[in-house]
């Protein structure tokens, strides 16, 4: 195997390799590495949707002096 392959034909080629049970294995695998993007994605919009409605809660006068802390 060349090492200046790109990365997806190397593992193209090592899947190949694989007995079926195995193939399997590799797709679960990166079946759950999609839900890990998906479920991080989710948490981010999430996060950046809610934060307007949160500034107006941690910026306001009566907790400014926590700020100092």
């Amino acid at each position: 195997m060349q090492v200046n392959k790109i990365p997806e034909q190397r593992l193209i080629e090592k899947i190949r390799q694989l007995v079926p049970e195995q193939v399997v294995l590799v797709e679960n695998f990166i079946d759950s590495l999609s839900e890990q993007n998906e479920d991080y994605n989710l948490t981010l919009a999430a996060t950046k949707l809610s934060e307007p409605t949160l500034q107006k809660i941690w910026d306001n006068p009566e907790d400014a002096e926590y700020d100092q802390l």
